[in-house]
């Protein structure tokens, strides 16, 4: 009889175990805030049966590489025009599945307290991949200090008119913070920002309006955006749950939801 209970036992065990190994979902992440809104949809998916793995980057480009050589199963840490470039430039094939929320580029300075105060010749530092560089041009086009010409992904060659001759250093985004010190300014995006601890609503002189395209998405392989694992994840990433903890938590930082 104990055998037959220890078998019934296994045989319950086993198949749970096989199923839990089978539910699990890795995604790539930057750490904030992608790494933050991932924990609370951990949470939300370990109630439908998913383990969610998160693998931190600390880049903007090793997250899409290792998604397209399957050793993620979706990354979250970019907006739709950086993807669309990735995919031309790299020759991938992922698409985005949902978009999360939006974190304004802004201008941060250690020694200007608003743009006027710029001088002649200062030097801005700005992110140097192509999408991010194209929109802190657009940001400083749009509060008038310099213009540039029409295109999506602009460089500081493309400027038209600088009035103030400002010089242009285009870095890799993570290390902008890092600048503060040898620059006159520097744009940078929010996650970077917020880890170098400036708070984008008091600290930005400058930042992107809540109508910025930049929404930061969900992305997958394209032939796994219609799997259950997927659709799981979507559902649980455009939660109430996690609309609340961004509005609650991140939007005091300047992070906005985008659904």
């Amino acid at each position: 009889m104990k055998k037959i209970a220890l078998a019934l036992l296994l045989a319950l065990v086993i198949p749970a175990a096989a199923l839990a190994a089978g539910k699990t979902i890795t995604v790539g992440v930057t750490p904030f805030p992608h790494k933050d809104i991932m924990v609370v949809v951990k949470g939300l998916l370990a109630k439908e049966g998913y383990d969610l793995q998160i693998k931190e980057f600390t880049d903007y480009v090793t997250p899409n590489v290792a998604l397209a050589e399957k050793s993620l199963d979706a990354n979250f840490f970019q907006h739709v025009p950086y993807l669309e470039n990735m995919n031309k430039e790299k020759n991938l094939n992922l698409v985005w599945v949902a978009k999360v929320h939006i974190e304004p580029l802004g201008l941060y300075s250690k020694k200007i307290k608003k743009l006027s105060d710029l001088k002649p010749g200062s030097q801005i530092a700005i992110p140097n991949d192509p999408t991010n560089c194209a929109r802190a041009l657009r940001l400083l086009e749009k509060n008038g200090l310099i213009k540039v010409k029409a295109g999506e992904l602009v460089t500081a060659k493309d400027i038209t008119s600088n009035p103030k001759k400002i010089k242009f250093r285009e870095l890799d985004a993570a290390q902008l913070p890092r600048t503060l010190d040898d620059v006159d300014a520097a744009v940078i995006n929010t996650n970077f920002a917020v880890e170098a601890k400036l708070t984008p609503s008091k600290d930005a002189i400058i930042i992107e309006d809540k109508d910025s395209p930049y929404a930061n998405v969900i992305a997958v392989r394209a032939e796994d955006k219609n799997s259950p694992a997927i659709k799981a994840l979507v559902k649980a990433a455009n939660s109430k749950e996690v609309k609340a903890y961004i509005q609650k938590n991140l939007v005091p930082k300047g992070i906005l939801p985008a659904f």
